[in-house]
């Protein structure tokens, strides 16, 4: 409020009474009665009892969601993250703006001449993230590195070590995003980027996890891609080709149209097929089932069911929009199995740097609450209508497909 009175000793002034506009519809009543009297020459009645000496109640900690929940903020994260409680936020996921990488229109980190300073200031973030996060709660930081005299910086991983350090915290996984389609450059003394980690943090091992919900696999990329009518094609050519009787193939190609269709209703992730006299028999020829099948039948068929080890690795192409508005934008699949991974329905995700918007559109997909910050009101302007016309749909796979 006494900013306010400070910019209203230069009312007349035609650039302090646009900016002094703005506020005409401030949440708050009391600066909104003050700015209708003071700039339009008209009194407006305030509903509000509040106080001229009284700190704003919308504020308040206690009121902090009427500011911050389901709602892009702009600001400066460090100064708006204080105004959260402590243990209140499910996950924190985000991807800082990377040290000198990109022109973020000259807001806030990334913009810093060394990298010694982008890492403090980074980490000052990191820790009122800390602070917000539940006890069962999950932080994952994604940062991108930087070459500087033809070496890499390490930006991303001494970022983990000295969060680690600094703070009550343990790092669960360095998760690794391979991309599909990496940016196409032409090197000759090194090789292309093609990969960027996800850092994944807790406060304690009572942190929320759903393995069942993580699938970080690339099968539904690669069967749109290759087509889904594509699928077993080279077996039938195979058995086309074998020296098996007709009855035999007709066996073989009904049998692998079976399977075909398990695998397009998702009841199984994939499959191999050996033919007699094409492939080398199973397990090299020692005795078993799969040998006898392949003497008799001559085919085999070994389904893989989808239920393996779940790797720390999440294959997605780069995602690339015509037109975009902010020049990083990663993939929301990704952030759909970070979400789906470590938290649940209703669970509150918060992104202290939103850019595109792309958290909170995801989080807002699968009926999670969202906090979205960020200092340039471009992005903050263009991330609330990226919202505006999406629903919750609560299926992953639809938004793969």
């Amino acid at each position: 409020m006494q900013a306010i009175r400070g910019l209203l000793v230069f009312a007349n002034r035609l650039d302090i009474k646009q900016e002094l506009k703005k506020l005409l519809d401030h949440p708050n009543e009391l600066i909104k009665e003050v700015i209708n009297k003071e700039v339009n020459g008209f009194s407006y009645k305030s509903n509000s009892s509040q106080k001229h000496d009284e700190f704003p109640s919308f504020l308040k900690k206690g009121n902090w969601k009427e500011k911050f929940l389901n709602r892009i903020v702009c600001g400066d994260s460090i100064q708006l993250l204080q105004e959260i409680p402590n243990n209140s936020i499910n996950l924190v996921v985000t991807s800082p703006p990377y040290f000198q990488q990109r022109d973020y229109d000259g807001f806030g980190i990334g913009n810093e001449k060394k990298i010694e300073k982008y890492l403090n200031n980074l980490l000052k973030i990191f820790k009122e993230c800390v602070r917000i996060t539940r006890d069962d709660g999950n932080i994952v930081f994604n940062i991108g590195d930087k070459y500087e005299n033809s070496s890499l910086l390490m930006a991303p991983h001494k970022f983990a070590i000295e969060a680690i350090k600094s703070n009550p915290i343990k790092l669960v996984n360095i998760i690794t995003w391979v991309k599909l389609n990496p940016t196409p450059r032409q090197f000759k003394r090194r090789l292309v980027s093609g990969t960027e980690p996800f850092f994944h943090f807790v406060k304690n091992d009572s942190y929320y996890y759903d393995i069942d919900s993580f699938m970080g696999h690339i099968s539904l990329f690669r069967t749109k891609s290759n087509g889904g009518n594509k699928i077993g094609q080279k077996y039938f050519e195979l058995i086309k080709e074998s020296s098996l009787s007709e009855k035999e193939k007709q066996q073989a190609q009904k049998e692998l149209l079976e399977v075909i269709q398990e695998v397009k209703s998702n009841k199984i992730e994939s499959f191999r097929m050996k033919i007699r006299g094409m492939h080398s028999q199973p397990f090299g020829g020692q005795e078993g089932g799969r040998k006898i099948q392949l003497e008799k039948k001559g085919f085999t068929i070994i389904k893989i069911l989808g239920n393996g080890l779940k790797k720390d690795v999440i294959e997605c192409p780069v995602e690339t929009i015509k037109g975009g508005k902010h020049p990083a934008i990663y993939p929301e699949y990704i952030i759909q199995e970070l979400i789906m991974l470590l938290t649940r329905k209703g669970d509150m995700v918060l992104d202290p740097f939103i850019g595109s918007g792309t958290t909170a559109a995801a989080a807002k997909k699968l009926n999670r609450d969202y906090i979205g910050i960020d200092i340039n009101p471009n992005y903050c302007k263009n991330a609330e209508c990226k919202l505006k016309d999406i629903k919750a749909e609560n299926n992953l796979l639809e938004f793969l497909i």
